[in-house]
C-alpha cells in the first residue's frame, strides 16, 4: 500500500510543482468602428495591464464594418506603461506625417489594416504603441506606388538608408485605386 501512495503522491506534487509555472493569459477584444474611439479603449486596456495583441480591419462575422483589436495580458510579465496612438486616413501623405511625429515621440510600429470608415472610405489603420522604458524617437517612411516592380526599387533604396522593413499591405487610395503600400522604420543615431 505505501508504494501505490507514493506513486499517486509524486505526481501531484509534480502538477502542483510545475503547473503553478504555466503561463495565464488573459484577453480582451475590442471593436469599433471608429478610430477614435478604439485609441481611447486600447489605452484604458494598457491601463489596466494589457499589452496590444493583434488587428483585423474590415467586415466582421455580423456584417458591420469595424476596426476589431485583441489585446492581451501576460501574469508573468512586469507591467508596463504603454500608450497606443492609431493613426487612419485615405491619404498616403497624410499618414508619413503622422507617422513621423508620433515616431519623434518614440511610438513604435504594432500593426496595421484597411477598413472601411463609418463613411463609407476606405482608410490604412496604423498602430502604435509607446513604452516609455523603451527608447526614443523612431523615423519612418511610408511607401506606396500601384507597381510591384516600384515597390522593389524603393524598398531598395530605403534598406540602402538605413530603413527596416516593418509591413506591407494593399490598401485603396483616396482616388479610389489600389496601392501597395510598405512601412519602414530607422532609429536615428
Amino acid at each position: 500500500m505505501k508504494n501505490k501512495s507514493r506513486l499517486f503522491l509524486v505526481p501531484a506534487l509534480t502538477f502542483c510543482l510545475y503547473g503553478a509555472d504555466e503561463p495565464r493569459f488573459d484577453y480582451r477584444v475590442l471593436a469599433t468602428s471608429k478610430t477614435s474611439t478604439m485609441e481611447k479603449e486600447m489605452n484604458e486596456a494598457a491601463g489596466a495591464g494589457f499589452s496590444f495583441a493583434g488587428v483585423m480591419g474590415g467586415e466582421t462575422a455580423v456584417g458591420s464594418k469595424e476596426v476589431l483589436v485583441v489585446m492581451a495580458k501576460d501574469y508573468s510579465a512586469p507591467a508596463s506603461n504603454k500608450k497606443y496612438k492609431l493613426l487612419a486616413t485615405s491619404k498616403t501623405s497624410t499618414m508619413q506625417k503622422e507617422l513621423q511625429a508620433a515616431g519623434a515621440e518614440g511610438f513604435a510600429y504594432r500593426g496595421q489594416t484597411v477598413f472601411e470608415s463609418a463613411f463609407g472610405g476606405h482608410e490604412v489603420c496604423v498602430i502604435l504603441e509607446r513604452d516609455p522604458e523603451s527608447g526614443g524617437p523612431i523615423e519612418y517612411r511610408l511607401l506606396a506606388t500601384t507597381k510591384t516592380s516600384t515597390m522593389q526599387k524603393e524598398l531598395q533604396q530605403a534598406g540602402d538608408g538605413g530603413y527596416q522593413f516593418q509591413s506591407v499591405l494593399v490598401g485603396k487610395t483616396a482616388f479610389g485605386g489600389k496601392e501597395v503600400l510598405s512601412l519602414l522604420k530607422r532609429i536615428p543615431k
